[in-house]
């Protein structure tokens, strides 16, 4: 394997099909696609500076470096790669990858990252911005911390673990996903999705879980939570109080307490949910709105 120390590599396609290299210690900047189409190569140590450094591109490993802002769409339909110790200051990175794993990655501006991805593996990464991991398939995340909105959009096949997540419009579209032992907080989660699952879950949320088919809670907290389960199919069980439930289609729901349970009948059959709660303290026929 050829060995590049402390080059700085200017141009477009300045390493073009690189193959079998391990570059320690070098800048990629001024110029374009730097390693575009290479394949076998590490980078270690160094900076990328400028736009769409690794397209194209298959087992690859990057470890101990930083994508500066200028170095934008950094990573698209590239394959088998992993990013390690690594800080990412530029937005859309990684979009179009199979098979990537990112471990201890802070990236600062996440604005439209980890799009159309399969095969994703994130473990203790840090990310800031709004549509992240849109439309993503089969991911595992382990230790994630997110401030953002609309993440998760479309996304199938997930599995969250032990993460902080800060995220209005969270997970709507989206199929097949569980979350275990994490927090969510936004408004509007969920929405229009299909089997999401949350399990020893913190959630507060305005509107959460609306329009949800096969949504499960169990052993989840609620905290400052309004006006939840509109039109949605629930099997939940929440250990805390409810701030509102409106209008549940269908399921089983069982909490501590509910401060304010909204039932429209000539809109839904409220025979078809079965509520286990000792203490409703409000039952409403419509929401403060109407």
């Amino acid at each position: 394997m050829d060995v590049f120390k402390q080059k700085t590599f200017v141009g477009e396609r300045a390493c073009f099909g690189a193959k079998n290299v391990t570059f320690q210690d070098c800048i990629f900047q001024d110029g374009e696609s730097h390693l575009k189409e290479s394949s076998d190569i590490v980078v270690n140590g160094g900076f990328f500076r400028w736009k769409y450094p690794l397209w194209y591109s298959k087992n690859v490993k990057v470890e101990n470096c930083s994508w500066m802002e200028g170095a934008r769409a950094g990573v698209w339909y590239t394959k088998d790669i992993i990013v390690k110790n690594c800080i990412i200051q530029a937005p859309k990175n990684f979009r179009r990858c199979e098979n990537l794993t990112l471990e201890k990655v802070f990236i600062s501006k996440a604005q439209e990252t980890l799009w159309t991805c399969n095969g994703v593996k994130l473990k203790n990464v840090e990310a800031t911005g709004d549509y992240f991991a849109m439309n993503c398939q089969n991911l595992e995340v382990d230790f994630f911390s997110l401030s953002g909105n609309y993440s998760f959009d479309g996304a199938k096949n997930v599995v969250i673990r032990s993460s902080r997540l800060l995220t209005k419009d969270a997970f709507w579209n989206s199929e097949n996903v569980t979350v275990y032992d994490s927090y969510i907080s936004g408004e509007y989660l969920g929405w229009n999705s299909k089997n999401l699952t949350l399990i020893n879950c913190t959630v507060d949320s305005l509107q959460g879980f609306c329009y949800c088919e096969n949504l499960t809670l169990k052993d989840c907290k609620l905290i400052d939570t309004t006006l939840a389960f509109e039109y949605s199919d629930v099997n939940a069980t929440v250990t805390t109080s409810i701030d509102s439930v409106f209008n549940p289609q269908k399921g089983y729901l069982k909490a501590s307490s509910i401060k304010e349970l909204i039932i429209e009948k000539d809109i839904i059959d409220p025979t078809k949910t079965i509520i286990e709660c000792d203490d409703i303290q409000k039952i409403s026929d419509k929401p403060e709105w109407k």
